[in-house]
């Protein structure tokens, strides 16, 4: 089992750059990084464990696929910024926007490891095992008070959510795989777009294995996506 609970120090925030880079580049790179929310002044934070990246309009598992809407605004935006959606009428999710503006494309956060914060993260997931406190992508927005008003937010300005430069997970303890849930074309069912660390209990429920058939590793064709 691969655990992060050591070294709490905070390091320094993820500049605007590492988010401008290809999506595939910023997903891979998230895993390990410490995503921060500061609540009422209390830092509420984890390790991360698992993400899937979104590519554009060419992904027909995007919100992207369908070109520029009010919802998909912040995808078109600067990147390292927050896109923040509702689904099920009961669930956030909270993605990060990455590539030059224009090209809309993000990283779905899906699960951390949580490290700082764990009282705040038990009361607001009351009656959950430490094990599901963050172990899936509406489970972490609940754990650490990730909602619409978050929508749009620069996690470069180290305010109220942000990520930190933490100790990069070794390539022998990354997995990837097909993305999980999704809907589309023969690509977005079998895109290998989803990574996580092999063997973390806090990877999501169904999200700790490769299913179906590996796909190609590039991206769609088309610019943009």
């Amino acid at each position: 089992m691969v655990s992060y609970r050591t070294g709490l120090h905070p390091s320094s925030i993820l500049p605007r750059a590492f988010y401008e880079r290809d999506t595939l580049t910023v997903a891979r790179a998230l895993l390990g990084q410490r995503l921060v929310r500061i609540v009422e002044g209390q830092r509420l934070s984890g390790r991360i464990v698992e993400v899937e990246a979104y590519l554009g309009e060419d992904d027909q598992a995007s919100h992207a696929r369908v070109g520029p809407t009010r919802r998909n605004a912040p995808m078109y935006g600067p990147p390292g910024h927050a896109y923040v959606y509702f689904i099920y009428g009961m669930h956030w999710m909270f993605n990060i926007v990455t590539e030059p503006a224009g090209i809309p494309a993000a990283v779905l956060v899906r699960a951390i490891e949580p490290e700082e914060g764990i009282e705040v993260m038990r009361q607001r997931r009351r009656g959950r095992p430490d094990r599901e406190l963050t172990n899936g992508p509406a489970r972490l927005c609940q754990a650490l008070a990730i909602d619409g008003s978050l929508n749009g937010v620069d996690l470069c300005d180290g305010r109220l959510l942000f990520v930190e430069a933490a100790p990069s997970v070794p390539d022998a303890q990354v997995a990837r795989g097909p993305r999980v849930g999704v809907r589309g074309d023969r690509q977005a069912l079998t895109a290998p777009w989803r990574f996580w660390v092999r063997g973390n209990p806090y990877v999501s429920k169904g999200g700790g294995t490769v299913t179906g058939r590996m796909a190609r590793t590039d991206r769609p064709t088309k610019k943009g996506a």
